[in-house]
């Protein structure tokens, strides 16, 4: 039997299975999306309060080697930039234009140079893997059920930030949690347009390859630091 066969077969095992647009089992769309949001609300019960959802984002990046701090939205420059400082950082890649990162550019040291993605990645490659020694991101939101950070790079913070720097340091809204992946797609209306790619990032890069030894820093940031800023009603640090 040769490949293409074989792979003729298979796809056409997998044409008869599944429903023909004129079959009475197909559905639209619409009469799909409402099945599975149902599914999942029954699934999921109530919704958790902001509260619970904090402490299920906490917990969750925690036991997966990330550290996480919660703290008031007046707060979190001075404590990322005193945990840079502890660290020995020394250049920290950010979007300075964004009102968070000129936040924490203001709060910083002297000693702690704000570095920008002002430049093509091919024309200060070497600099940027050799030299900066941490990255900061806003997620654009997190799911509170497996401690993961949805981020949105852009033109000012390219998922370079997240994955290259040995420390990567993000920023996350209490507001802006959801219970899981399937509230927040629902919640962000995803369906009504996705951005060129999300990054999600639950913990530090780790990985089990090399004789099933845990290693961390593999293939990414071998530290992750996450700020959840608690903004919500009388939110503080926690």
């Amino acid at each position: 039997m040769t490949t293409m066969s074989a792979r003729e077969r298979m796809l056409g095992r997998l044409r008869a299975a599944v429903p023909t647009s004129g079959s009475t089992l197909a559905m639209d769309t619409a009469t799909l999306d409402r099945r599975i949001d149902q599914h999942f609300d029954t699934r999921r019960g109530e919704r958790p309060s902001p509260a619970a959802m904090v402490a299920s984002m906490q917990a969750a990046l925690s036991a997966s080697h990330a550290e996480v701090v919660c703290t008031g939205a007046a707060a979190w420059p001075a404590w990322v930039a005193n945990r840079l400082a502890a660290e020995g950082v020394r250049r920290l890649l950010l979007n300075v234009d964004s009102a968070e990162g000129a936040a924490l550019t203001r709060a910083m040291p002297a000693g702690i140079a704000a570095v920008g993605f002002a430049r093509p990645i091919e024309a200060w490659k070497a600099e940027l893997f050799d030299t900066v020694d941490a990255g900061f991101t806003v997620a654009r939101s997190g799911l509170a059920a497996t401690g993961t950070l949805v981020l949105a790079p852009d033109h000012g913070s390219p998922r370079t930030m997240s994955l290259v720097p040995p420390i990567h340091v993000a920023l996350v809204y209490a507001s802006m949690l959801h219970p899981d992946l399937h509230s927040a797609a629902r919640a962000e209306r995803w369906a009504d347009g996705m951005p060129t790619n999300l990054v999600m990032v639950s913990g530090p890069s780790k990985t089990s390859d090399i004789q099933q030894t845990l290693a961390y820093g593999a293939h990414g940031p071998r530290q992750l630091w996450v700020v959840i800023v608690n903004d919500l009603d009388g939110g503080a640090a926690q």
